[in-house]
């Protein structure tokens, strides 16, 4: 076929005219790729990254696990910030880490698009919905708490037993795979019951790293993609001596200067430096900071906990809820805010101190070792909290056990949607309050 017969032929012409009319209006020819090429380009400014975070704070149910599916989805799939294998590698760096790594992820996501600005508004967009939410129902419960059925507050209790179960369950099928690291869990969850306190959980974990250390023998492993992310090694140690005098000063400084607002940011602050594992271990960790020195009930502790899990975003915004339960001031939306700040610092100058190091770490076959035997045991902390006080606080009567067993029927096996089991659970205890 010659020009002319092309020239001729309607379909063609019609092409090449709507050609030479964009080109005449002074336009241009866009590949449909061109839309994904603007689409990186204009999702660069800090704004623009806490908006994009902000609708996944509001839309990501299922826990930490199906938030880093989300997050693979938007910027993997779809927007195209990182590799397949990139992504995989900030993932591990993330749950190498103690912390919350669906925040921590997110935190390195915001900073490899808009550096600081962009982590911070990474943080705050996913943070905030639930965080916001979680404070508004701590002052329902303080201020209008008459009002709401004692049945209903009990219901959120019992669920937390189903909650906490399913993650027992499926973290130690994950990272309790032999007998020495069924062991080490073992050997945690009676410690930690033996001696609950905050200090011996801590030191437990320590043990655990050091059994790992003698324990364990990992394999090396495969080809991997450089992380996106530029951090130099000078503001990594900054970043990370800031972790360490904090972690180390704080405890000092509320000896010091005996304050409550000192106190709280000492305590969280702590709690987010020692949470391995996923967002449920942060449960025992809490508890044995907030209840037993009289800041926050077990009543409460437990209804907010059961609460948590209705809402989106991560696990650790629970913190907000107990800062605005507090007894003593500061308490309301500021407790709520310190607390929030505080258990989610540590996450922020870890991830930005270890991202220049990651790739020294992540060969190191005796940290990895030890972080095997740290790992097996927080799944005994979260099994010895799982008995004190989730099971010992809610299951008092047989209509109790039966509704933690059907709650648990309802997340593990008919794999319904957490916050419809927590709504459901909480209707379940009215009405069984007004029946029996």
């Amino acid at each position: 076929m010659n020009r002319q017969e092309g020239l001729g032929r309607p379909g063609v012409r019609c092409v090449l005219s709507g050609t030479c009319k964009v080109l005449r209006r002074g336009g241009s020819i866009r590949h449909p790729r061109d839309k994904y090429v603007h689409r990186r380009h204009s999702d660069r400014s800090p704004w623009s990254v806490f908006l994009i975070f902000l609708r996944l704070g509001l839309t990501s149910f299922g826990g930490p696990i199906a938030h880093l599916g989300y997050f693979r989805d938007e910027f993997v799939t779809r927007r195209r910030w990182l590799s397949e294998r990139s992504y995989a590698d900030l993932v591990a760096l993330c749950q190498f880490l103690p912390g919350p790594a669906s925040s921590q992820v997110g935190i390195a996501l915001g900073l490899s698009r808009s550096g600081y600005a962009g982590a911070l508004a990474a943080w705050a967009g996913f943070t905030l919905p639930s965080a916001i939410a979680l404070i508004l129902f701590a002052l329902g419960i303080s201020n209008y708490g008459d009002a709401i059925s004692p049945g209903a507050l009990h219901g959120l209790k019992v669920v937390a037993v189903a909650v906490v179960a399913q993650a027992v369950w499926g973290m130690a099928r994950n990272l309790c795979t032999d007998v020495p690291r069924v062991t080490i869990m073992a050997i945690a969850t009676c410690v930690v019951l033996l001696v609950p306190s905050a200090w011996g959980q801590v030191g437990m974990i320590a043990a655990a790293g050091i059994a790992g250390l003698l324990l364990f023998k990992p394999t090396q492993d495969g080809a991997h993609d450089p992380l996106p992310i530029t951090v130099s090694h000078r503001a990594g140690v900054i970043w990370l001596s800031l972790f360490v005098a904090l972690l180390v000063g704080l405890p000092v400084l509320a000896q010091l200067m005996p304050s409550q607002t000192v106190a709280m940011v000492d305590a969280f602050f702590r709690v987010g430096s020692l949470v391995f594992g996923g967002g449920h271990v942060v449960l025992p960790l809490l508890q044995a900071e907030v209840v037993p020195s009289g800041w926050v009930s077990n009543e409460a502790f437990l209804a907010g906990y059961g609460a948590a899990q209705a809402v989106p975003g991560p696990l650790f915004t629970f913190a907000s809820f107990l800062g605005a339960s507090m007894s003593t001031t500061p308490s309301g939306w500021i407790g709520g805010l310190i607390c929030l700040l505080a258990i989610f610092a540590p996450s922020f100058l870890l991830v930005v101190g270890a991202l220049p190091f990651w790739e020294r770490l992540r060969h190191s076959m005796r940290t990895q070792a030890a972080l095997a035997g740290v790992n097996a045991a927080v799944v005994g902390l979260l099994l010895a909290a799982l008995y004190q006080p989730v099971w010992t606080s809610a299951i008092h009567q047989p209509q109790d056990f039966g509704l933690a067993l059907v709650a648990i029927v309802a997340l593990m096996f008919w794999k319904l949607p957490p916050w419809l089991v927590v709504v459901g659970s909480g209707a379940a205890g009215w009405l069984l309050s007004i029946v029996l």
